[in-house]
């Protein structure tokens, strides 16, 4: 029988090793997995629509839902998710202290639509009274110069948004004090080198997110899977098959990470790490689907409403592909 092959690119990841080397199979498919960075995927995809599945930034994909024909249909999987108060950075000559000092402040982000930059947006007005439209945005490369938008954006004008020059990476100008922070999902290389003009803004990062999650119960969603529209309109079934091989391939990440013979990532507690995530998030802390992952859905597209990106406020049930949210009983 033959199988429909489609190229999955993704990054490198425990809970989609198994869909790479091959020990999970989605039914009816031949999948060949494209290990690449993720900008490097989001690009590509979006500009280009090279690969019949992918990662895809949150953000891109509900930007690309706005088009007059979208060019992807996501399934309820999330092969990224990450607390975010620790991503915000400043240049500790700023006097940046607390959330509330940066209004006012310019502020880089390597693009503004980034879903990194959404949740902190989200969180800072949310839990920090700090408006998204109270600070300048600085968009470009973060460590090297040229980086642009991947997908065209139409803000309301009260969102100030500036690239950078040609020669300009975030990075540097964090340093030298051209920015007064950086809301950013990689750590930046002066951060890395330990140069103390740079700083995280929360310090004490885990138990400002652990605060974080117990008013809210959000773990951050950043990334989405999506199936370019021609292949899913072709053979829908694909939505399905891909969904049930993704938590089939997280699952089997999961038993074995619990594994006390042989550590399987260099964290010498990576054991009671796990135990006491599971205790403080809950046991099935990284969920796929729709219905258990509503609520934080729907705040991220509040999110990205309240800041300009969406130009109307979408719902969770307009994200997903239908084959994808539902299965049989027995």
């Amino acid at each position: 029988m033959t199988r429909l092959r489609l190229a999955l690119a993704c990054g490198d990841y425990d809970r989609t090793r198994s869909l790479e080397d091959g020990s999970v199979q989605a039914d009816g498919i031949e999948l060949t997995y494209l290990r690449l960075p993720v900008e490097e995927t989001f690009f590509r995809m979006m500009r280009h629509r090279e690969f019949e599945v992918a990662e895809l930034s949150f953000s891109s994909y509900v930007v690309s839902l706005q088009r007059e024909e979208p060019p992807f249909i996501a399934i309820p999987v999330f092969p990224s998710r990450m607390f975010r108060h620790g991503s915000v950075y400043v240049n500790t000559a700023a006097g940046i202290t607390d959330p509330v000092d940066l209004r006012g402040r310019r502020v880089g982000t390597p693009e503004y639509q980034l879903s990194a930059g959404v949740w902190i947006r989200g969180i800072l007005a949310d839990q920090h009274g700090l408006g998204a439209d109270e600070v300048t945005y600085v968009t470009g490369g973060q460590e090297s110069p040229g980086r642009i938008e991947k997908a065209g954006l139409r803000l309301p004008e009260r969102f100030r948004v500036e690239g950078i020059g040609p020669d300009d990476t975030l990075s540097a100008m964090l340093v030298d004090g051209r920015i007064d922070a950086l809301y950013t999902p990689r750590i930046p290389s002066p951060f890395v080198a330990g140069d103390p003009r740079v700083a995280r803004l929360f310090p004490d990062t885990i138990a400002t997110e652990k605060v974080y999650f117990a008013e809210t119960g959000i773990f951050p969603i950043m990334h989405v899977v999506v199936i370019r529209r021609d292949v899913y309109e072709r053979a829908p079934w694909v939505a399905q098959s891909l969904t049930k091989a993704f938590v089939r391939a997280k699952d089997n990440a999961a038993d074995r990470i619990y594994d006390s013979s042989a550590l399987r990532f260099m964290l010498p507690w990576l054991n009671q790490q796990l135990e006491e995530a599971r205790t403080t998030l809950g046991h099935d802390y990284w969920s796929y689907g729709l219905e258990p992952n509503r609520h934080v859905l729907d705040t991220f597209l509040r999110y990205h409403f309240e800041q300009g990106l969406s130009h109307r406020r979408i719902s969770p049930d307009d994200l997903f592909a239908p084959e994808s949210t539902e299965s049989f009983l027995i």
